[in-house]
């Protein structure tokens, strides 16, 4: 392997962040591959961003070579590396104009592009894109397999080639996993990344077949759909999202992907070793199915009962839309502002059990965003210590999750990423009402993007576009909750640890 001699200097942060960009500039020139078949509109813009994003990624991966991986430049390598991938990512949108209607100048160009490719990457789903008339085909796939990037983790696939990281590997993939533990799948880590790809592809296959068959979908649409349902991650060609097909026969596709994305994978590798009883014995997979099950029970009972819904309707709308939000996938099947698929258009207790839906999130090891089941599992458990310690102060309960006694150190991160998230939410409604939004939209847009969601309440429903909802301003506040989200609280926060540190050594020496 070619290391960085002329420089020589050991960088993991850069390394990575090279190897980022040559598998984005991959994905750029196969997506203008496709764009110079079809439509022959965008290729130019995507060869030309491939061009550049592999070229300073080559110049990063070539020059530099791994260093130690200490616990401080872990979240450094993994934070900074998803913020060049989101900005490289941007570029194509930007050179091709994607943005560039009438009234639109340069720099809400740029908000737009950096805005799209970071709800891309991160996997939320959100989108400012209002004429999808008007990108090739080529472009629109880019689109969409930016989200399958950010589904599994652009490190992960890094890790794969990079074995020499050793332990500190297993660090990088924890930091870019959402949820609080990553499991290992073999003794290499290296090997556990190649895993969790393997099944993420494999899956990836399935779910495009299982389209491609049933009426409707083309090749395209199916290889689309497929890239985005095992990210969870919701963007689509289409304006009208999974409703432009209209067909309960897709929708029962996209469902059953967003239910097996949004579990745990390394349930799935061992099931697929054989131990199918691995998901029945997993107390997170049980607590997500009852979730999931309650949720859509409610929300299917409120529609029917206060809405002017059929049964068959109620069923399809509530179903859909719970597993959807329920996995932080954001798909839609509305096939009109009217249609029941709006879910903007409900009674409120409907409205609120999607909320709360935003916030709980899937399995923690999943290519789902929220708080994670799991955590919301510790968090209930510290709540039922501490109301059981009020009456018998000298009780020594330990919390548990899955029988399993939880240490009190990661109890009490669990609480403390709790607090910054309710922190967080606060500011964010505070920041998006000062820019100008009404407080139902503030709100569920907060949690929509903490979560990854996509599609939020009010102005930024199902039906709509986030360059319409909010201004440009309030766009980068939203980008940076969906980096945020993806990669979670702490990783953020500790990601600016390292330059701080190379700074104040450099001043001080």
């Amino acid at each position: 392997m070619l290391h960085g001699e002329p420089f020589g200097r050991p960088s993991t942060v850069l390394h990575l962040m090279g190897l980022a960009l040559i598998f984005v500039a991959a994905g750029m020139g196969v997506c203008a591959l496709i764009e110079l078949a079809s439509t022959n509109r965008d290729s130019g813009a995507l060869a030309l961003g491939a061009l550049i994003s592999g070229a300073v990624g080559v110049l990063l991966w070539w020059r530099t070579r791994e260093g130690p991986t200490r616990n401080r430049d872990v979240f450094a390598a993994v934070g900074w590396t998803w913020v060049t991938m989101t900005l490289f990512g941007a570029v194509p949108y930007l050179l091709a104009g994607t943005f560039a209607t009438s009234g639109v100048g340069f720099v809400e160009q740029l908000v737009n592009s950096i805005f799209e490719s970071t709800s891309g990457f991160t996997t939320t789903g959100a989108t400012v894109l209002t004429d999808f008339e008007r990108p090739g085909r080529g472009l629109l796939m880019y689109r969409q397999l930016s989200q399958w990037y950010g589904g599994m983790g652009i490190v992960v696939l890094a890790v794969t080639v990079l074995p020499y990281l050793g332990v500190g590997g297993l660090d990088l993939i924890s930091a870019e996993a959402p949820g609080p533990s990553s499991d290992r799948l073999a003794p290499r880590v290296s090997e556990t990344a190649r895993r969790l790809w393997t099944i993420y592809v494999l899956f990836t296959v399935v779910i495009a077949a299982l389209l491609f068959v049933v009426p409707g979908p083309s090749l395209y649409d199916s290889l689309a759909h497929a890239l985005t349902t095992a990210a969870t991650g919701g963007f689509s060609p289409y304006a009208n999202s999974i409703g432009h097909f209209n067909s309960v026969l897709v929708e029962l596709v996209v469902i059953g992907g967003m239910l097996y994305g949004g579990i745990n994978f390394a349930l799935h590798w061992r099931a697929g070793r054989g131990d199918f009883s691995a998901y029945t014995r997993d107390a997170e997979f049980r607590t997500y199915a009852l979730v999931l099950t309650g949720a859509a029970t409610a929300v299917i009972a409120v529609l029917w009962l206060s809405e002017p819904l059929g049964g068959t309707d109620a069923i399809r709308a509530g179903l859909f839309n719970v597993v959807s939000f329920g996995t932080s996938s954001g798909f839609g099947n509305a096939t009109g502002v009217e249609s029941p698929g709006n879910y903007v258009l409900w009674a409120p207790a409907a409205q609120i059990v999607i909320l709360f839906l935003f916030v709980v999130g899937a399995c923690a090891g999943s290519t789902s965003g929220g708080i994670t089941i799991m955590r919301m599992r510790v968090l209930f458990g510290h709540l039922i210590r501490s109301v059981r310690r009020s009456q018998q102060p000298r009780a020594i309960v330990a919390v548990k999750h899955g029988g399993v006694a939880v240490s009190e150190d990661v109890v009490s991160r669990m609480a403390g990423f709790f607090l910054f998230y309710v922190l967080l939410i606060c500011v964010g409604v505070i920041a998006l009402t000062m820019l100008g939004s009404d407080l139902e939209t503030s709100i569920g847009t907060s949690f929509s993007m903490l979560g990854n969601m996509g599609p939020a309440l009010g102005e930024a429903g199902p039906t709509s576009s986030y360059a319409d909802a909010f201004n440009q301003p309030a766009r980068l506040v939203l980008a940076v909750f969906m980096l945020i989200g993806r990669l979670e609280i702490f990783p953020m926060l500790l990601m600016f640890a390292a330059p701080y540190r190379v700074v104040r050594d450099t001043l001080y020496r």
